[in-house]
Formats: C-alpha cells, structure tokens, sequence
C-alpha cells in the first residue's frame, strides 16, 4: 500500500500568530529532516550483537541485494526443542542481515493477521532453549483449509512484506504449507483482481520461499532419522520405565506400559530395546504368526530363568496381522489369566507427559542446527527450488524434497492398512528395521534354535572394557551377549580392564575372567558405569607377553573392546604386536564409548550424550541462579580432555555466551574482547530479562586460564557493575541413568561388532594378520555406519600428541554457537612454536615475523 509522508503542519498551528515571519521557513526544516530523526532509535539495534543490519566497513559481513523478511511458525503438535528452532531462525535471520518475525498460533495466526505476526530483535528469544513446548503457540486452523483461508494468509504476508516462511510441525502442516506454495502465484492474481493490492504491490511477492522442520515426538517422517523432540520424548517414556521396574521387581508384576505413536512404532520400539523390555507391539510389524502365543512363550521363559519383572510396550497404534488394533487391556488380561501365566499384572498410560518439559541436549542441538539450515536454505532458494525439508541422517543435516519424503510417510500408513507389513518395514529407515532385529535378538536369547551355529562356527569372545567408564557400556555388553548366547558363542568377560586381566585372572573363588549369564546381564540395559569395571591401563603397561600368553591360555578367538582413547590405543598396540606374538593374530574390534568423543574412526562414542545431557541440565540449575541476580556470569568447566566436543556441543545447548577448546585454544586478546562484550550488554541492561550468562570452557583449553581464573578476572573488570562465579561439574558428567541413545545406539551398534568378529570365524591366524578388518573401529561417519581398520586409522586420522581425530565433524558448530550468542568477532590465538624452531627464535636466530 502506499506509503505517506508524515506530515507535521498541526505542530505549527499554535506557533502561528507569534511566528508567521518565519512559517514557511520553519515548515520547511520540519519537511526536510528525515522522519527517523525523531525517534529514539529502537534499543534492540543498540544492543544486537555483530549487527549487519547498519553499514560496516567489514568485508566478511552478509552483503545481500534485498533485505528478505522471513517468518517462523510452528504447528501441529508441539514438541521439545521447538524453541531451539525459533530462537536459531530468529538470531541467525538477524545475523544475515534479514527481518525475523514470529507467526504466533500456527496457521491461525497467519490467517488471522493483526499483532499474532511479530517482529523479532535479538533478545526477544533470549532464554527459549531451556523451555519446552513452543512458546509462540500453535493452534488447529480449519480455515487454512479452504481457499479463502490461504487468501488471507497470503494478505497477512503481504502486508507484513514477508516473502519467505519457515514452518516447523508434522507432515500435515508440512503438506499445507507446499500447497500454500503452489498456489501462491493465483492468490496474488485473486488479491490484485478483487483490489487488495495493485499489481504492483504484489510484484516483489511473485515468489514464496518455503522451508519445512519437522517437529514430532513420534519421529514419523521418512526420510530422517530423527525428528525434533522424539528424544526428548523417548526420555520421558525410558524414564518412566525405569521407575516402574523397580516396583515391578519388587512386586514380581507385570506392567503394560502404553506410549503414543498411532502410525508409527518408533518411540515403542526404541523403548523397548533402550529398557531391555520383554515384548513390544508397534504398527508396522505385528507378530508373524499369534501374538498371544509368542509373547506368552516369550515372557514364560524369561520367569523359568529367574527374572521377577514383565515389562510389555505398547505403541497405541498396535495392530495384529489381520488388522485388528491390539489394547493394553487385551495384553493384560492375557498376562494376568489364571490358566496361562497368571501374573499380578498393571497398565501405565504415560500420554501427554511425553510430550512434556525442556528439551534434551540432543533435540536442542539438533533444532538449532536445523534452524541455522533452514535461514541458509531460504536465502539460497530460487523460484525453481522445490520446497525442502531439513533431516539428518547419522550426524549430518541434509535438505530434501519436502513432498518426497511426506508422500513416503504417507506410504506407511497406507502399507499398514493394507496390511502389507513388509512394505511398511522397508520404507522405514535403515535404522528402524536393524533396531527392531536387535529388539528380537536380545528378548529372545536362546529361544530360536535356528540362529545356532554349527559346533565347529562357534568362538570364545572376550569382552573387555578400557578406559574411563561412560554411559551405554553396560547396555553394549548386554546387547553383545545377547548376540552370542543366540548364536552359541562363548562370551567371557575380562574384568577391570588389562590390569584385571593380567593381574587377577587366576584369583580365588572368582578370577578376572569369568563367562556371562544371561539372567545376570539382562538387567544391564538401564545401567550407568561398567558392570565388569574398567581401566585405564594400556596391553603393554600390563606387560604384551602377560597378555599375549593369557589370550593363548584362555584360547580366546576374538576380543570385543568398549572404551575411549585408551581402548583405541589398546588395539593399536595389539595389532602392532602380532609379529612378535602370535597368539595376538584374532579378529579384535573396538566399540567407542568415551564423554570425550575423542576416538578416531567415529564422529560419535557412546556416553557422549549421556554427558551432553548431564551438562545442560546443570547448565540450566546454574544459568536459573545466574538469572536470579539478573546481572551474573556463570564459567562453566567441561570435561573433554584435548577434545572441544562436550564445550562445544553443551555451549550449543544451553546458548553460551563463549565457548574456550582445545582445539582453538585461549588468548589474552580473546579474553579481553569478551570481557569488553560482556561489560557492554550488561551496561545495556535494562532489567527487562532476567536470562543468567554462562561461559564454557574445556577443562585443557588453556594451560594459564581456568573457570575461576576467568570468573576472577571478570568479576574484577566489572568493577561492582555485574557478578561472576565458577562452577565445575566434573565427574557428575558421566551420568548416572544412560541417556536412550547411548542405550539404543550401544545394541545396535555392538551387536554389529559381534557379527563382523563372527564373520573371521575360529582358527583363523594367518588370515587375520594379513587382514587389515580383523583389527577394526566401529564409527559413525557422515550418513554411515562403518568399520574403518585400526591400521588407517592410526596413520590417518589420528592426532596422537592431543589423543583426538585430526579432523572433527562437530568443529564447524563452534562458530554457530558463537553466531547465536552474540560473540563478537575475535582473532584466533596464535599456535605455539614448538622444537628446533622455537628455540632458534627464544634464542634470537630467527625472527619473530618469520616464525
């Protein structure tokens, strides 16, 4: 619509009869001075952080031909880690040099207009990492649905100037969204026609960008392996589990335990193979034959082994193969009959409280860096690009096509209806259908007589576990025995590490080397720690002769090693000493499983979650406190050893104000800049948000500076105008409960250990020393789960002198955490010299300028 000049003739009314000389000059300068002049110019210009929303002289900021305005909504059911995606969009809209608003109330806002779109400044989502649900709201809008509801809607945009729309919510409001897009050129034809708007209005809006995030807790979308807030709510469900075992235990009860997922059995699944449940029942793969036999077979066995608790998960979309939806009730009256099992038996609905509190580490992250991808996808579309949605798969964040992988959802649920199951399995990912094997596997040890091998197939596998302790350990062991004990493998484990094993082998009545049970194991699953201890101590500290001959004397045919560095280094030394002792030529793999996430071969070790959630829930304790004195500054110190991972990834997280790694290290100038930054936002302060400040920094990223050093420092420079304390976690971020994915990632992934050893096969001397994958790490790379030999990895990627991969994934999160929190820009500290040429320089024979 037209836009008209102010005009300020009234402001000379009253002056009139003493200044008429000077009317027309006065009327003048009045006219002629820009209109911004007299207003106060908006306090969140003065106080956004890296701003390129003013001219700078800075040649690395965002230069863009049009200044976009892009809106954020979320919809359908809301979902843990919404705020994630809100908050990332806004500030890195803002950082782009874009205008950020808010569609508050979903569809509903945008059909209804008026103050339900909001434009957003920096610090208007100061604070929403730690909330759950979504604070901007949603809502069911059936007028979105008709015709003249999307005409309104695209009204509402037009007049706001908003040409691009981030949508964050299921595959229903994914879907209308692409069909908000494909009728937008005929809804600005409608509007021009009926004199809405000129032609030339609508012009700058010929084109609508749109980019969809799928915010679900039941992580329904094909195509991704995860979707914003499932883990989230799999924690609340696992939780719960854990709680009910123990009254189930103590009662020697069965449970029914009920979670959503009408279309799809994600949440049951992983449920199930993250609590070590009895039976599962999900949508996509009901029972081969009758249900109600096999899983009274099922749990009958597991009660004649001694087991005092029946633990059943039911996704409420449950069907059998007819297509007969399958109720709690039905499976407990089962349980509970006199003349078959006769349990005492219980059902537990969870409903909404899935859906409830803040998000875990791993939905905040992944809602961030979706939210970052998604501004980038906008500002980089054409009017040909087709609508995408943004997915990981693995650890990498990919855009799709939106309706691809709507239509593949939408083929599920077709495929369940008409009960081809099969189908329905298959166009679930990768991950789906290999964690529902692993499910069967590890509930139905020794029960399939048709998964033995062969006497003479059959090997002795020692299990053994180095390094420090860390969630999933337990839950990989398990899993591991699992596997063998079905396929008639002999798993013995080494206690307490090398040192256990060199040392205590032979003690009395129980040596170091002892063979599982599985009634023994089989409540592992929701254990933190290690069940079978760990140690630091490396083969050739224990003595490579001792270990070699214990290896030969226990006829051990293949090793399974758990554990971080020490355990990487460990098969490193074992590979190299095979020429020396042969009995060390046997298939040996390594699961890692560190806080660190500082093992070559992987981008991802077991535990590094668990520790990742540890921290945030501290952080927020802490940054609640912080924000009690309104001006306070938390420094935080993470552990991590000479890997930035945990810092970084918890400084994602928890939306840090600076993260301090290894990797990048620790200057005085770095400090000096973020203390002058921090002096500066809380000299801006108005009081109106009581958020705290926290500062993360590796426990090595500096040999000088330290958390208090750092809250010393500052508290001194701000010279009574703000406050600042230190705290240190330490050890509390190993993590007590293991986090679902270290649990479910721990099956998955041992069990494929177990199978690459199983593929060598006993007797097998010669040919491993001259194979380089009998001596392998398992690791997730990219999109792929991979075995990567030792050999390579030690040549390759490995960074010996800091104990970490030469290369890292997540080091490109660095600068998004400081993107979001308003960093300002700093220069890197520079590299230490290090041998002859550091001392040619302290000695003066080569200068400074050319070291």
């Amino acid at each position: 619509m037209p836009i008209r000049t102010p005009d300020f003739s009234f402001l000379l009314r009253p002056l009139t009869i003493v200044f008429s000389p000077f009317q027309t000059l006065f009327l003048f300068i009045i006219k002629s001075t820009p209109f911004a002049l007299f207003v106060r110019t908006p306090r969140s210009l003065l106080e956004y952080p890296n701003s390129n929303t003013t001219a700078s002289s800075d040649s690395s900021s965002p230069k863009m031909s049009t200044k976009k305005k892009i809106a954020i909504m979320t919809s359908g059911g809301d979902s843990p880690g919404m705020n994630g995606v809100v908050r990332a969009c806004v500030r890195m809209a803002l950082h782009m040099g874009c205008d950020a608003y808010c569609i508050y109330e979903g569809y509903e806002g945008l059909v209804q207009g008026g103050n339900l779109i909001r434009k957003m400044e920096w610090y208007d989502v100061r604070g929403w990492l730690s909330e759950g649900g979504t604070l901007i709201g949603t809502a069911r809008c059936m007028a979105f649905y008709e015709r003249e509801g999307r005409l309104k809607a695209a009204k509402n945009m037009i007049l706001n100037g908003i040409d691009a729309l981030i949508i964050c919510g299921g595959d229903g409001s994914l879907t209308g969204a692409d069909k908000f897009r494909a009728e937008w050129p005929s809804l600005l034809e409608e509007l021009v026609a009926n004199g809405t708007f000129t032609a030339q209005e609508v012009h700058p809006f010929s084109h609508l960008n749109i980019v969809g995030l799928v915010g679900s807790i039941d992580n329904d979308l094909s195509g991704t392996d995860a979707t914003i807030g499932c883990y989230s709510a799999l924690a609340r469900i696992c939780h719960a589990v854990d709680l009910i075992e123990a009254t189930a235990y103590s009662h020697s009860r069965a449970f029914v335990v009920e979670v959503m997922g009408r279309h799809c059995g994600w949440l049951a699944l992983m449920a199930g193979v993250a609590t070590g449940a009895d039976f599962i029942f999900i949508p996509e793969k009901p029972s081969e034959d009758n249900w109600r036999e096999e899983m009274c077979s099922i749990v009958e066995h597991h009660r004649k082994i001694g087991k005092r608790k029946t633990i059943v998960i039911i996704a409420e979309g449950a069907l059998d193969r007819e297509g007969n939806k399958i109720t709690p009730t039905m499976v407990k009256d089962l349980l509970a009959d006199k003349d078959g099992l006769g349990l005492d038996t219980r059902i537990t609905t969870l409903g909404h409280v899935q859906r409830g509190g803040t998000a875990v580490a791993y939905d905040r992250m992944l809602g961030t860096l979706q939210g970052v991808e998604a501004v980038k996808a906008v500002l980089e579309a054409t009017p040909d690009t087709k609508t995408c949605v943004i997915t990981i798969n693995e650890n990498k964040i990919m855009r799709k096509p939106l309706m691809e992988a709507v239509l593949d959802t939408k083929k599920v649920a077709k495929a369940i209806e008409r009960q081809d199951f099969e189908e329905a399995m298959a166009l679930r990912d990768t991950e789906f259908s290999e964690q529902y094997r692993s499910f069967m596997m590890t509930t139905a040890v020794q029960q399939d007589k048709e998964l033995l091998l062969p006497e003479k197939e059959r090997m002795k596998i020692g299990f053994i576990n180095v390094g420090a302790p860390a969630g999933g350990m337990n839950a990989a062991v398990r899993a591991g025995v699992a596997y063998c004990l079905s396929r008639g493998h002999e798993p013995l484990a080494i206690y307490n590490g090398f040192a256990g094993f060199a040392r205590h082998h032979g003690d009395k009545p129980l040596g170091a080397v002892r063979p599982f049970t599985w009634l023994e194991v089989d409540g592992w699953a929701s254990k933190g720690g290690s069940e079978i201890g760990t140690n630091r101590e490396l083969p050739s500290e224990s003595d490579m002769e001792t270990i070699a001959n214990l290896i030969e004397q226990y006829e051990f045919d293949a090793l399974f090693l758990i554990g971080g560095f020490e355990a990487f280094h460990a098969v490193s030394q074992l590979r190299q000493a095979r020429d020396q002792y042969p009995s060390l030529c046997i298939p040996m793999t390594l699961l890692p499983a560190t806080i660190s996430n500082n093992v070559p071969g992987t981008e991802y070790s077991l535990g590094s979650d668990t520790c990742l959630n540890e921290l945030v829930e501290y952080c927020d304790k802490i940054k609640q406190s912080a924000s009690a004195t309104r001006r306070r500054v938390f420094v935080i110190e993470t552990q991590g050893g000479r890997s930035g991972y945990v810092a970084t990834l918890g400084g994602l997280g928890v939306g840090a104000s600076a993260v301090y790694t290894p990797e990048e290290g620790l200057s005085l100038d770095m400090l000096a800049a973020d203390v002058r930054h921090l002096k500066k936002v809380f000299a801006q302060d108005q009081g109106q948000s009581r958020a705290g400040r926290l500062i993360l920094i590796n426990e090595r990223a500096s040999k000088v500076y330290n958390a208090k050093l750092i809250a010393d420092i500052l508290r001194d420079e701000a010279h009574g105008r703000f406050e600042s304390r230190e705290g240190i976690p330490g050890h509390m971020q190993q993590g007590g409960v293991p986090s679902p994915m270290d649990r479910c990632r721990a099956v998955r992934l041992a069990i494929r250990c177990i199978q690459h050893l199983e593929q060598f096969g006993r007797g097998v001397h010669n040919k491993v020393k001259t194979d380089p994958m009998s001596a392998t790490v398992i690791g997730i790379k990219g999109a792929s789960v991979v075995f990567t030999p030792v050999k390579k990895v030690e040549e390759e990627e490995t960074d010996w002198p800091n104990r970490r991969p030469k290369a890292a994934y997540w080091l490109g999160m660095k600068e998004i955490v400081d993107i979001l929190g308003g960093r300002p820009k700093y220069d890197v500290p520079e590299a230490d010299l290090t041998g002859i040429k550091a001392k040619d320089v302290k000695r003066g024979i080569l200068p400074i300028t050319e070291a």
